[in-house]
């Protein structure tokens, strides 16, 4: 099973087009074009009925003391947690690539909608949902796809890790709202194989990706 992409390169820094924010002079951070990027499979196994995108963040602070705070540093010992930025579900084998743009383009203050989504397929929530919990102005439940902002002020470069499940699945089995655990617990036992890649990403100037 293969994954592939012409908005993606593995292992190398990811273009600040398919990021949530960029690195702006005053402020630190201005929004970017969000858009969501282009994926594509191959040599899928035999019997695979669905696939699924998850695509997450390793690097994530565990806590956010020092997060975005002039004059402190996220340290590079802080343990680190997953965050989501995409979790995709129903997709069919046969479409063989998601276009870019096709899920995001923009940044939409208090999400974009869902589950519903392009090609029959439906979205879950990513972790600006929880992000955003306590800001008037953005709080909402964030379907789809929403790029990298990692803390400005962060001490190492970020992951993003774009995974592809092949699973025996016609659909997975999740409600009107749902998450990326939930749907990697749902998944247990129905994978038939899995493709990723990895990019990087930093808004830390000191911190190049």
């Amino acid at each position: 099973m293969k994954i592939t992409s012409r908005s993606l390169k593995d292992g190398q820094p990811i273009d600040g087009a398919y990021a949530f924010c960029v690195p702006a002079a005053e402020g630190h951070v201005a929004l970017s074009d969000n858009l969501s990027p282009h994926i594509a499979w191959s040599d899928l196994p035999a019997g695979t009925r669905s696939l699924v995108l998850i695509c997450h963040d390793p690097d994530v602070p565990s806590q956010g003391d020092d997060v975005n705070q002039e004059g402190r540093s996220v340290p590079a010992d802080l343990p680190r947690v997953d965050f989501f930025h995409w979790v995709l579900i129903d997709i069919d084998p046969a479409l063989g690539e998601l276009a870019e743009g096709a899920f995001s383009s923009g940044v939409t203050a208090r999400g974009k909608r869902g589950p519903a989504a392009p090609h029959g397929t439906r979205q879950g929530i990513n972790d600006y949902t929880g992000w955003f919990a306590g800001d008037p102005d953005m709080r909402g439940d964030y379907h789809g796809y929403d790029g990298p902002c990692p803390p400005w002020n962060d001490s190492i470069v970020h992951r993003y890790v774009f995974t592809l499940f092949a699973t025996d699945l016609v659909s997975c089995p999740m409600s009107e709202r749902f998450t990326g655990q939930q749907v990697r617990d749902a998944l247990a036992g129905h994978i038939l194989d899995q493709a990723a890649l990895t990019v990087r990403y930093s808004l830390n100037p000191a911190v190049p990706a």
